[in-house]
């Protein structure tokens, strides 16, 4: 039997992370992966749905060529080479997962891991044991009863990033990151897309704000929007798929040549003993402390698993966590309420904090701020004006309570209120902060601006 210190079943962001920062602590560690390293983010999520949305950017540049005094005959694409670059990328982003996993000389053992008694996992029939065992197995596409995945009509993300052929049209079941993002990207490419979703706004997580923002840009783009709507079944048995949505109007039938189910995520907890061990399941999520430990002594769970937002940045931060409590460092629990989200559609979507409903909700006199990328000289130069920095402080103490974008490259602008906040920054010292010009990150300092009666550029 094989000794570990540490032993972290999975390797995606959560597992990966977690292996080298326990190797960079000084333990002796080994990484469980039955499919390939990098799991299903660097695999089949994050990176290679950055892939193709890039060609889906790129792609829309060219069409959109004259607006930017350039002329181009013809702009067509080759859908099977866009989907073998997305590929590639995947592939050389978990290449450079296993080259990490050398230079930080961390074992990894291929094959299904499973929980047992003791601090020990069997691996394919071939035993290992640890002091520390740490649960990253991560989730995958949820079903729902309604909308049985068979992974030709009806398909998850996975299948959705591999498509041998671009479908004419495309249902989307979910307006959540997964759903918006093949959306925008699909309808790009030229397939006619309509998205359902359940709840009365696309993105519901989203400030309200940023939610009708969002649906004014989808449908400019020519998506179809079904909202307050749900699929109550489907009909596969002809040449392309039927569902039937309930809307608030009447049940409407709906045509396509695939449904794509972005209902959410399911997590991996079927057949790794959990049972076995007794650690305490409770609604599709393993219970931890805020440490990570689980109810059984040596036994620790992060990432999807866990109750709490299942993303990839999230993952790898509990996963730090949690090795550094185990090495007896002083640490702080996570702060969830700072936890940046981001949607890569176009326009991107970024938030962190509350929303202008939470915070009233929750009692506090506000001062709200927004300024619109209309009035960015960047964002107008760009030929990207669409979108908005809202920006919302607490007017009794200056506290910075919620940061919400969507606009080109938002993503890229959110860590500035994160830091922010995790500083306790005030309204008045963002504004003190001298903001580089021509920029699309100045509409933060502006809406603060605003927020204060101070605005200059509106």
């Amino acid at each position: 039997m094989s000794k570990y210190d540490i032993i972290v079943l999975g390797s995606g962001p959560g597992g990966y992370v977690t292996a080298i920062r326990a190797s960079q602590l000084g333990f002796k560690t080994a990484v469980i992966e039955k499919e390939s390293l990098g799991g299903v983010c660097l695999n089949w999520g994050c990176i290679p749905t950055k892939a193709l949305l890039k060609s889906a950017q790129v792609f829309d540049y060219l069409k959109h060529a004259e607006d930017y005094g350039l002329t181009l005959k013809d702009a067509d694409k080759d859908f099977s080479k866009v989907i073998k670059r997305s590929r590639n990328v995947a592939g050389d982003m978990s290449k450079g997962v296993q080259f990490l996993m050398k230079k930080n000389k961390i074992d990894v053992i291929d094959g299904f891991g499973k929980l047992k008694p003791g601090k020990k996992v069997d691996v394919d029939g071939k035993e290992y044991s640890a002091d520390h065992i740490i649960i990253a197995t991560g989730a995958r596409s949820r079903e729902l009863p309604s909308l049985k995945q068979d992974g030709k009509k009806v398909i998850g993300y996975r299948e959705a990033m591999s498509l041998d052929k671009q479908p004419k049209s495309m249902i989307v079941v979910g307006s959540g990151a997964i759903g918006v993002e093949f959306a925008h990207f699909y309808n790009a490419m030229g397939t006619d897309v309509t998205i359902v979703e359940f709840l009365p706004n696309l993105v519901p997580l989203e400030d309200e704000d940023v939610s009708k923002q969002f649906e004014r840009s989808f449908k400019k783009a020519g998506i179809k929007v079904m909202t307050s709507s749900s699929v109550e079944s489907v009909d596969v048995s002809g040449k392309g798929v039927k569902a039937k949505v309930k809307t608030p109007k009447g049940e409407e039938t709906l045509e396509a040549d695939i449904v794509l189910s972005a209902v959410g995520i399911k997590s991996n907890l079927e057949n790794i003993g959990l049972e076995d061990v007794g650690i305490v399941v409770d609604k599709d999520k393993i219970m931890v402390n805020d440490w990570y430990q689980t109810n059984i002594p040596g036994y620790y769970a992060i990432g999807d698993v866990v109750p709490g937002p299942a993303l990839a940045h999230v993952a790898s931060a509990e996963g730090i966590t949690c090795v550094e409590k185990i090495k007896g460092m002083h640490v702080e629990a996570i702060d969830y309420g700072n936890i940046p989200g981001c949607t890569y559609a176009s326009p991107e979507i970024a938030s962190v904090g509350m929303t202008e409903k939470q915070a009233k909700e929750a009692g506090y006199e506000l001062k709200v701020g927004k300024f619109p990328f209309t009035a960015s000289g960047k964002a107008k130069a760009a030929g990207t004006p669409d979108g908005f920095v809202k920006v919302i402080f607490d007017a009794k103490y200056g506290e910075w309570l919620g940061c919400h974008m969507i606009g080109a490259g938002v993503t890229d602008m959110i860590a500035e209120a994160v830091l922010g906040r995790k500083l306790e920054t005030t309204g008045h010292e963002v504004l003190k902060a001298i903001h580089p010009h021509p920029t699309m990150s100045e509409a933060v300092m502006e809406a603060v601006a605003d927020a204060y009666g101070e605005v200059i550029h509106l």
